[in-house]
């Protein structure tokens, strides 16, 4: 990447990765660490793409455990005159994600959120001794029929959780966090899918571990005399 041509001082760079840690916007990082814009975007960019890399290869692990799934609709607007539930009836981004309590969050772009497509990726990255937990969109209908004993659903006209477990509470919590981090950015036209897996990596941390743990990547990236 043409960023490792783009030299900072190890002040400023600190800089750079503490503001896009505590998640500031690139302009308003230009103007702290008193580098151009256009710089800035190169240093984030070049962090979303080890962000990407990095949650691509965590997921080669299958899902073990609990996990909870759900489906979430991004961008674009309702289309005039077409009813829906879930998204449909609009322009809108769907993607499926699987959270694993207390640990992992795995999302995905979809053409659809219909039974074929879900339950193929369902059965690619969860492993059939996982406890699942979704609500009863159809979609994953016969679950208990390709391997999937444990499956438990949660009816929201009804109840958002039972008491015993039985929620999809930790993926919406995700769903809610991504949508207000990419408000912020007042939406997210280009490089969706990175800003995504960056939400992935940022959920339930706190800048100080973010830190670390992009400190990490950037000198397994071999770029280490720029830390």
């Amino acid at each position: 990447m043409v960023v490792n041509r783009i030299r900072l001082s190890n002040y400023k760079l600190k800089k750079v990765i503490w503001n896009f840690c505590v998640d500031i916007p690139a302009s308003k990082t230009s103007l702290i660490a008193g580098v151009n814009r256009n710089t800035i975007n190169r240093y984030f960019l070049w962090f979303r793409t080890l962000i990407f890399k990095h949650q691509v290869w965590e997921f080669k692990r299958i899902v073990e455990g609990v996990a909870e799934m759900d489906e979430a609709y991004f961008g674009g607007k309702r289309k005039r005159g077409v009813p829906g539930k879930r998204g449909r009836g609009t322009d809108k981004t769907p993607v499926f994600g699987i959270y694993e309590r207390d640990g992992r969050v795995y999302t995905e772009i979809v053409p659809n959120c219909e039974k074929k497509t879900l339950q193929a990726i369902i059965r690619g990255k969860v492993s059939t001794k996982t406890i699942v937990h979704t609500d009863k969109w159809r979609g994953y209908d016969g679950l208990v029929d390709v391997g999937y004993g444990k499956h438990k659903r949660v009816n929201h006209s009804k109840a958002f959780s039972y008491g015993n477990g039985n929620h999809i509470n930790g993926i919406e919590n995700f769903w809610s966090f991504t949508k207000r981090r990419l408000a912020k950015f007042n939406g997210v036209k280009v490089n969706f899918v990175y800003h995504l897996k960056e939400s992935e990596w940022r959920y339930k941390k706190k800048p100080e571990q973010l830190k670390r743990e992009l400190v990490v990547l950037l000198k397994k990236d071999r770029l280490k005399e720029l830390i």
